[in-house]
């Protein structure tokens, strides 16, 4: 991709769409920085507003992840004949290296990071990004020839890409989420699917063989697919029981994991067939997954507090998220709901709920959709704030019991991000520790 001289737009100037602006003035592009905040500068660069006007005399125009690819806008752009791409498209030219693609749904995260420390373990260089913090503009600086660049991809980064391909790719899931971006389950499906669509013959396509639409994705690449399971016996890994076996071989018993739950298990194998394919031993990866803590936010145990447990699964912005959060655990729930609102559908926390939770604790803005439709399933306790529902989890709960943040919605009515939530969270939970010791 030649930018030296070339007049590019970028829109969004989150963290991907900052990145984007610095690896383009690198490369020699004339840069404008668009977004519909007001804001002051970034590299340098006056931040314009996101007005038909700034993208008249574009050569390219590249989007932060944040921002909707189907604007009116960028609409116009394209009758134009403007390429329109993505913060990973741009940067895919420039890294060097091989790539791990990882999308799903749920799980993306911990798979990422397990996959980067499995092959750190196991002395294969590589580094670690994409939509788990690093963008992948901000990666090209570090990458080199000899190495994997492991990448986290969401649906907003796969949506735009063209070119993009990762030799070895998995997706973990694939279930409702982002409705009020992507408009269609089928819109999200097709975003995800875009992974395989790009890779190659030689290439590697690691796919859930209990999920029906990744099982979809099989027929949409032309890589050579390995499958995983925690139901049945498939040519790559499967759950045995208590065990995770791989080419007929066992792995490692799920008791040796710091992992907790079925999800995190098929998360261990998809991680498992990726680190082998980029050149782990099956011994390596044995002892580097034993060796796995949870990534922050992901089902992570806070602190006991008399007994009772306090886990912060903020992560948990999907209803499918919150379903696996709640599987991980026996019963004796206190479940913290509510958020902002993706859309989604909460009749389906219905069972779940009764037969685990000793009461939803609402928040946030949803929090009057999600009491409507999960119903009677179980107690439900109107508390408004994150700090509400702690309190009255704290007062409520005993010894046995399990308090659970796994909201099943966005953060951004009450929080900039899930972080924050997952912080705000532990810092209350701590706070209550002070109080009883």
């Amino acid at each position: 991709m030649v930018l030296n001289g070339r007049k590019v737009v970028v829109v969004g100037m989150a963290r991907s769409g900052v990145a984007a602006v610095r690896l383009l003035l690198a490369k020699g592009a004339h840069v404008r920085a668009v977004d519909e905040k007001p804001m002051g500068e970034v590299q340098g660069i006056t931040v314009e507003p996101q007005t038909e006007a700034a993208f008249r005399d574009a050569d390219l125009i590249v989007l932060s992840p944040g921002v909707p690819a189907d604007l009116d806008v960028l609409a116009t752009a394209r009758e134009r004949g403007i390429p329109v791409i993505g913060e990973l498209e741009l940067a895919a030219p420039f890294l060097e290296g091989q790539n791990i693609g990882i999308t799903g749904t749920n799980g993306k995260t911990t798979t990422t990071a397990l996959t980067g420390h499995i092959l750190h373990e196991s002395g294969i260089a590589c580094q670690v990004g994409g939509n788990i913090g690093t963008p992948p503009a901000s990666m090209v600086e570090t990458s080199r020839p000899d190495q994997w660049n492991v990448l986290e991809l969401s649906s907003f980064q796969l949506e735009t890409i063209r070119t993009f391909r990762a030799p070895i790719a998995a997706c973990l899931n694939v279930t409702q989420n982002h409705l009020d971006r992507h408009h269609t389950f089928e819109n999200y499906k097709n975003a995800k699917a875009r992974l395989f669509e790009t890779q190659c013959a030689d290439d590697y396509a690691v796919l859930n063989a209990d999920d029906p639409v990744t099982v979809e994705f099989a027929r949409r690449t032309s890589a050579t697919v390995a499958w995983f399971s925690s139901t049945h016996p498939v040519a790559g890994a499967w759950l045995d029981g208590d065990t995770i076996r791989m080419e007929d071989t066992e792995l490692l018993s799920v008791r040796e994991l710091r992992l907790r739950g079925r999800h995190n298990y098929e998360n261990v194998m998809a991680a498992a067939l990726m680190a082998k394919r980029a050149g782990a031993q099956l011994s390596q990866i044995t002892r580097a997954a034993a060796t796995f803590a949870p990534v922050e936010h992901r089902l992570e145990l806070v602190q006991e507090i008399d007994g009772v447990a306090y886990y912060n699964d903020s992560k948990a912005t999907s209803v499918d998220a919150t379903l696996k959060a709640m599987d991980a655990f026996p019963g004796g729930l206190w479940i913290i709901l509510g958020g902002k609102d993706k859309d989604s559908d909460y009749t389906v926390l219905r069972s779940p709920l009764r037969a685990k939770a000793k009461a939803a604790l609402l928040i946030g803005s949803a929090a009057k959709k999600i009491a409507s439709q999960i119903g009677d399933a179980t107690l439900v306790v109107q508390c408004g704030t994150l700090a509400a529902a702690v309190q009255q989890a704290s007062r409520v709960a005993s010894p046995g019991d399990t308090v659970l943040l796994a909201p099943a919605c966005a953060s951004f009515d009450q929080f900039e991000n899930f972080e924050q939530r997952g912080r705000v969270f532990k810092e209350l939970v701590r706070a209550l520790a002070e109080g009883a010791g």
